[in-house]
């Protein structure tokens, strides 16, 4: 059952999928829903969960952004079971991770048909995983300035995108089947030649203070999300 909030991509779901019921308001999705899911912009939550009347015992998971349990029970105003979760957008595809507060079975089963979840014991390693889900928008970014040095350099930047698109996706799922007893800093070195040009750009990102730059924005982003 979803909000009828967005409109368009409410009925476009509706559409696509048999299973799927658009509520009149949110209060019935309250109402008919033993688990209900959080999915709005925090600007603007406080204003859409206080009105709503939430059952002793009923399931919830919150997916708003930098929003603490705290919080969320204040606003519900009932003893519900609260969980949180980070779905990033590649659960549209069923690929991906999605970090799970506190460790739940029901709500990673959720998530694991979406992709994977991985269950944190603590609020600071879900606090941690939220800052490191901030690092999107610098990959492409990323993409984005290499893109334009070549296109200046006199690269078409339809060559540049048919390049770099794969060749970051290829290093991903390098990273991702390596396992987790090989350090990311052991693939930097192996993907460089000793005294070659990727160990030369790595180098000069480091002394030019792009480790530096990039460990401050992780801080600063932590930080908001601590509030």
């Amino acid at each position: 059952m979803l909000s009828s909030r967005n409109a368009e991509i409410s009925a476009k779901l509706a559409a696509d999928l048999p299973n799927v019921v658009v509520s009149v308001d949110n209060q019935t999705i309250i109402d008919e829903c033993d688990t209900v899911v959080l999915a709005i912009r925090p600007q603007i939550a406080e204003a859409v969960i206080r009105p709503l009347r939430f059952r002793n015992g009923q399931k919830v998971i919150s997916v708003i952004a930098a929003t603490g349990r705290p919080v969320l029970s204040d606003w519900i105003g009932a003893d519900v079971h609260l969980t949180q979760a980070i779905p990033l957008p590649f659960v549209s595809r069923r690929k991906g991770v999605t970090a799970v507060y506190p460790p739940d079975r029901e709500t990673a089963a959720i998530f694991n048909a979406l992709g994977n979840a991985v269950e944190c014991d603590t609020r600071e390693e879900y606090d941690l995983l939220a800052a490191a889900s901030a690092l999107m928008g610098t990959y492409f970014g990323i993409m984005q300035r290499t893109t334009e040095w070549l296109a200046d350099q006199g690269l078409p930047e339809e060559k540049a995108r048919a390049y770099l698109a794969p060749l970051f996706v290829e290093l991903s799922q390098t990273a991702a089947a390596a396992g987790e007893d090989v350090a990311f800093i052991e693939l930097s070195r192996e993907f460089s030649t000793k005294g070659g040009l990727n160990e030369q750009a790595f180098r000069d990102f480091e002394q030019e203070g792009g480790s530096d730059a990039l460990a401050r924005a992780l801080t600063n982003v932590h930080a908001r999300i601590k509030g």
